[in-house]
């Protein structure tokens, strides 16, 4: 029966739940983050500083071995890191700082890689880069539930002055002199929803659940906030189906969870309210019958 496909793993296999918690918490505290940097044309800062977290996690496994809290703790470190060394270089040269994050991201993809490639198997580097999502434990759970709770209450607190910041900078900057902090704050949760997420989805793989929802949003509601919350939903439905998906064709989670969420996007472009391909043709036909007609009433009156 559908019910029973569609419901009985997560009823049956406790192994399920837990990834079906995580990747819910997850979801719900990336799609907003990914609506921000949609609006700050910053798209493709969140892939940069998924894979900038990649060294920091690696010294941590090199360390500790697959312990979470010393992966975290070394995932934020790097990634603040990073975000203050690309802003510094954007600051002090005529590099933009979407440039600047590109360049470090890569070196850190490749920095990570090789670390982890130092000491650990094929294995290992997989779980780095792709996640363990069906084999989260209660302290990786904990762990991303905490974050993104956190995370939506802060950004709750400093939404007004991001959307401002988002859409006027220049007024922002002119009401306060002190309004800076607004992206460092945003810089601090992106780089702590990112770390909670690798556990998750892996750093090559968390970003897509930050970003998909979010573009997909943009085809089916207008205002940030119902932006935000159409993203949130929309990843809860990915990271569903792609559990889904995983267990019942025997498929990696992570990747399942993400060819949803794109599937999911490509639908948005094609049948999405507002600027959706199809609603453009529509409006096109219109046109072009108003057009029409009125040239044939024009031609009438004549």
């Amino acid at each position: 029966m559908l019910m029973d496909w569609l419901i009985a793993p997560f009823v049956d296999f406790g192994f399920m739940r837990r990834a079906l918690a995580g990747s819910f918490a997850l979801a719900i505290a990336a799609g907003p983050l990914g609506v921000f940097l949609i609006l700050r044309r910053m798209s493709l800062m969140g892939d940069a500083m998924a894979h900038a977290i990649l060294p920091g996690v690696a010294v941590g496994f090199l360390t500790a071995g697959l312990s979470l809290g010393a992966m975290a703790l070394g995932g934020v470190l790097t990634g603040l890191t990073v975000a203050l060394l690309a802003g510094a270089v954007a600051r002090l040269t005529p590099l933009r700082e979407d440039a600047s994050f590109a360049a470090f991201y890569l070196v850190s993809l490749g920095l990570g890689v090789l670390l982890v490639s130092l000491r650990g198997s094929n294995m290992d580097l997989l779980h780095v880069l792709f996640g363990t999502v069906l084999g989260l434990n209660d302290e990786a759970l904990l762990l991303v539930t905490a974050t993104s709770t956190l995370s939506l209450i802060v950004l709750s607190l400093i939404y007004r002055p991001l959307v401002m910041d988002c859409l006027d900078p220049l007024f922002l900057r002119l009401q306060s002199k002190r309004m800076g902090w607004v992206h460092a704050v945003f810089l601090v949760l992106l780089v702590m929803t990112l770390v909670a997420g690798f556990q998750v989805l892996g750093t090559l793989m968390v970003v897509g659940i930050m970003m998909l929802p979010a573009a997909s949003a943009r085809f089916w509601v207008h205002s940030a906030s119902q932006q935000m919350a159409c993203a949130g939903v929309l990843g809860v439905v990915a990271s569903y189906f792609g559990l889904l998906l995983s267990f019942h064709a025997d498929v990696p989670a992570s990747p399942a969870i993400i060819l949803v969420a794109g599937t999911i996007y490509f639908l948005s472009i094609f049948f999405g309210r507002y600027d959706g391909i199809w609603q453009v043709i529509r409006r096109s036909i219109r046109a072009y019958q108003r057009v029409s007609t009125g040239g044939k009433n024009d031609k009438h009156v004549d």
